[in-house]
């Protein structure tokens, strides 16, 4: 397919005649078959958090987020007050089905709707989500609120470069890799190069297709163990 030009032979983007911005996201509630995502709610799920948070062995899941691991309460329900009243970001607990309790959070930031831009961030899962099917329902949930209900065509996911960890999770996802940009943050007294990954609307369909394949309770032997990997099934 030839690519559009102006009068001056000068070559354009996809022309879209009909564009109008997307709706803001909002604290809403996302249900899926193993996880529940629900607006933070420092009162409500701060304390849950914290005990989840602190169940792990050491701080190694906080290298690279902008705030160290709180030893105290007090300290953490501060900053998931700060988090829930935010405007900038979108907080979300992830709820573990089974117990009923907070077990991490994730939070739509950067967003445009004007540009139908926005960013996953802020992941701060505890060794009780690591790792399991709500890990990944949890973004699926919200890739499918960004992509299905608000029409957004951008999702950007973006780390440490050196954050090996974050850099594989979002190539399971499906997320795509744009580039690195240099020395773009300075964060915990340290230079930062940021890892751009995205994942576009015409691009989501085949990952929903490959999302809800991996996720279908058929997919696991009795002993939790996954039959299929994610990137085979969206690959079929």
């Amino acid at each position: 397919m030839s690519q559009p030009t102006n009068l001056y032979g000068q070559p354009l983007g996809a022309a879209l005649p009909d564009w109008q911005p997307r709706p803001q996201p909002q604290a809403v509630v996302l249900s899926g078959q193993y996880c529940r995502l629900e607006p933070l709610d420092a009162a409500r799920h701060g304390r849950e958090l914290f005990a989840a948070y602190a169940s792990a062995p050491d701080d190694r899941d906080w290298t690279w987020l902008p705030v160290t691991r709180f030893c105290h309460e007090a300290d953490y329900l501060a900053f998931a007050r700060d988090c829930q009243h935010n405007p900038a970001y979108l907080h979300f607990a992830v709820i573990d089905l089974q117990t009923g309790r907070a077990v991490g959070t994730l939070a739509l930031m950067r967003i445009e709707p004007q540009h139908g831009v926005m960013e996953v961030g802020f992941v701060i899962f505890s060794p009780q989500l690591k790792q399991t099917r709500m890990a990944t329902e949890a973004h699926y949930l919200l890739m499918r609120y960004a992509f299905d209900t608000l029409g957004y065509r951008r999702y950007e996911w973006k780390c440490d470069s050196c954050n090996q960890p974050s850099r594989q999770a979002a190539l399971r996802l499906g997320f795509q890799y744009e580039g690195t940009f240099r020395q773009a943050l300075v964060y915990k007294g340290r230079s930062r190069d940021t890892c751009w990954y995205a994942v576009i609307d015409s691009e989501w369909p085949q990952l929903k297709q490959g999302f809800e394949r991996w996720l279908a309770t058929d997919n696991f032997s009795p002993d939790g163990t996954q039959r299929s990997r994610l990137q085979a099934l969206r690959e079929a």
